[in-house]
C-alpha cells in the first residue's frame, strides 16, 4: 500500500494537476512541479517554500517513516513507537488543506476570463493521500499491539 502510495505521488506532482483555459482559446497544464518552478521563477518564495513543504517533502517523508518501520524488522517496540510518533504528529499538517489553497492562489492570479479544470495529477495525489492515511491508521495498530 505504501509503495503504491509512494508511486502515485510521485505521478501526481508531475502530471497535470490542473488545466487553465483563458478567453476561450488558450489552455494551459499545470503540474505540481510547474507550479513549483513558476512560483521559483516569479520570486514566490514563500509561497514555493509552502506549497514544496507540504505537498513534496511531508508525503515523501511521511511515506518513507512508515516504509522504515514496516522494512526494518529489527526495530525495538520504543523505536518503533518513536518513529510512529513522529510520523502521525506529521499527519497534522494536512497535505489537502495546502492544495485547497494552491487552488485558490492560482483561481485568484488567473482573474475572472479563466476556466479551471481538474485533471488527472489530482486525483493521483488524492490517492496517495488516502492510501497514506489508511497505511498510517494500520500501521498506527499494529505500532500499539507492540507496546503491549
Amino acid at each position: 500500500m505504501l509503495v503504491l502510495a509512494l508511486g502515485f505521488l510521485l505521478a501526481g506532482i508531475f502530471r497535470p494537476f490542473t488545466a487553465v483555459t483563458k478567453l476561450w482559446l488558450f489552455e494551459n497544464q499545470i503540474s505540481v512541479v510547474k507550479g513549483l518552478g513558476v512560483l521559483w521563477r516569479e520570486s514566490e518564495l514563500f509561497l514555493f517554500l509552502i506549497l514544496f513543504v507540504f505537498t513534496v517533502v511531508f508525503p515523501f517523508v511521511k511515506i518513507s517513516s512508515m516504509l522504515v518501520l514496516w522494512l526494518r524488522p529489527r526495530l525495538n517496540s520504543g523505536q518503533a513507537r518513536q518513529i510512529f510518533h513522529f510520523v502521525a504528529h506529521m499527519g497534522k499538517w494536512s497535505m489537502l488543506d495546502v492544495f485547497v489553497v494552491a487552488i485558490l492562489v492560482l483561481t485568484v492570479k488567473s482573474g475572472g476570463l479563466a476556466q479551471i479544470k481538474v485533471e488527472d495529477g489530482f486525483f493521483l495525489f488524492f490517492l496517495s493521500v488516502m492510501l497514506t492515511q489508511f497505511a498510517s491508521l494500520w500501521t498506527g495498530r499494529v505500532v500499539s499491539r507492540l507496546a503491549h
